[in-house]
């Protein structure tokens, strides 16, 4: 007896889980930091181009195949095409070591809403204030810094608050598509999205963060120039590759999430039009991000006689670090704007990590009949468990680097610079080679009159797509492990 596939309430329902897949901490941390770093503006242009082009078509790839196959990355390949099982094997090997390591960093942020609720309620700022002891029992570093180490280092906390939050996804996970995920993010999306609207202008009204938002907004054509002033190339490629990895991370693809969100949308809907609100929805987001964070940081840095590219520090420094300074600078309002502020990052957070945590969910179902909840119950001790290596990889597993790289860092880097930009090129070649693209077309056109851009479609999967890929996935790797000097 074949079990009867869940499937989303309308068009709209697919938008909005996607979207919500879609807009997380790459949007939230990751992109500002690359746009102050390639010109503001600048970056946003470049990103904007890739997103229409080559996202769309890796975006509109995934969702046919899933639609089109009714499956979940780890059996929709080998549905289409027994040769390529192994690749949705690879694509589904990408979510099971995320979301261990996203929901850990999810963890850290509910630990700051606490902390920063408790700041706004008691007025005592107890991440300024602390003090972080060295092994001696002298004081080593007081702040902000301090504190993010030391909560990050402790024995249990870490791994307590991950925890916490894989089991916020998997309650989500087991009410099932419509009742849990869905319904989930009519809530979380709209709160998403006033909060961030919210802070973006309350920042626009404190002084001096005028110059903060031109240096975002503004396109500076420096960040192309080299230090002779002229025209450089690599500084621009260096701009798309930077680019074009943010867009991966940010779009949520090749994870196995769009192919297994693409399998639950109805035939009548359209794909189309579906991933170009997806990108619009994704893209104002990240924007905003840049509002909420870049104009304070900025203004701080300037303040403060800092650098401003040190501020702007790539990941949780920017985020755990520098914006609790930038807080504190605020005086009790930025508590409470704090609080608002991880409350927002964690509902990014977890819209992201539900859909990660449902793409493994699916795959279990899909290769072993399993039913939902026992699926979400065998995949929440398996997450559990290998959240446990995040967890303590600043601490009592410090010692252990593998390539020289904690834990979360060398998860990630197998997963998004390694694994990701592969599954992505096979996939394309897959498409454009194998199965054809006509395939796909056929699939888009059961919702549509037409494919407005199946020109584009065709000329991207087959021909520029899989070679812009292989540039991120070395340029990824050299840069993460120090390869030729390269930098992002």
């Amino acid at each position: 007896m074949t079990t009867k596939r869940a499937s989303w309430s309308g068009q709209l329902a697919f938008i909005l889980a996607a979207a919500a897949s879609a807009i997380g901490l790459g949007n939230l941390w990751r992109f500002p930091y690359l746009a102050a770093q390639y010109g503001g503006g600048t970056f946003i242009v470049v990103y904007l181009a890739l997103v229409v082009t080559l996202g769309f078509t890796l975006m509109v790839t995934e969702i046919a195949i899933g639609r089109m196959t009714q499956q979940s990355q780890l059996t929709a390949y080998s549905k289409l095409h027994k040769g390529f099982g192994p690749l949705g094997f690879l694509a589904t090997v990408i979510p099971v070591i995320i979301v261990p390591y996203y929901c850990v960093i999810g963890g850290w942020v509910l630990k700051y809403f606490w902390t920063y609720l408790g700041i706004a309620i008691s007025g005592t700022d107890s991440i300024a204030e602390h003090v972080s002891l060295d092994a001696s029992g002298q004081a080593a570093v007081t702040g902000a810094g301090g504190f993010f180490a030391d909560f990050i280092g402790a024995p249990f906390a870490p791994f307590g608050f991950g925890l916490l939050f894989v089991l916020v996804c998997a309650l989500v996970i087991a009410l099932g598509v419509k009742h849990g995920i869905e319904k989930s993010n009519l809530v979380l999306m709209p709160m998403l999205f006033l909060m961030a609207i919210g802070i973006a202008a309350y920042v626009t009204t404190l002084p001096g963060t005028g110059a903060g938002i031109k240096y975002y907004l503004v396109p500076n054509m420096d960040a192309l120039r080299n230090s002779q002033g002229s025209f450089s190339l690599a500084q621009l490629a260096k701009t798309v590759l930077g680019a074009m990895g943010q867009m991966f991370y940010s779009l949520s693809l090749a994870m196995g999430i769009m192919i297994t969100y693409g399998s639950y949308m109805r035939k009548t809907d359209s794909i189309e039009r579906s991933v170009r609100h997806i990108e619009i929805f994704d893209t104002i987001i990240a924007v905003i991000a840049g509002m909420m964070i870049i104009p304070v940081v900025y203004s701080f840095a300037v303040k403060n006689g800092q650098p401003i590219h040190d501020a702007m520090n790539a990941g949780p420094g920017l985020m755990f670090v520098t914006l609790p300074k930038v807080f504190a600078d605020f005086g009790r309002t930025g508590a409470l704007v704090g609080a608002v502020f991880f409350l927002l990052v964690a509902f990014a957070a977890l819209t992201s990590a539900i859909s990660l945590y449902e793409a493994c969910v699916a795959s279990v179902c899909d290769l072993l009949g399993m039913k939902r909840r026992n699926a979400t119950f065998f995949m929440f001790f398996v997450i559990a468990f290998l959240a446990v290596f995040s967890a303590l990889g600043f601490g009592v597993w410090g010692k252990i680097t593998p390539f020289g790289m904690d834990f979360l860092t060398f998860f990630d880097f197998v997963t998004n610079a390694v694994l990701m930009p592969i599954v992505a090129i096979v996939t394309c070649i897959f498409v454009g080679w194998v199965l054809g693209p006509d395939k796909i077309e056929a699939e888009i056109l059961n919702g549509e009159k037409r494919f407005a851009a199946r020109g584009m479609y065709r000329v991207m999967v087959k021909y520029v797509a899989p070679v812009l890929i292989a540039a991120v996935l070395v340029s990824e790797i050299c840069r993460n492990l120090g390869l030729g000097n390269w930098k992002i």
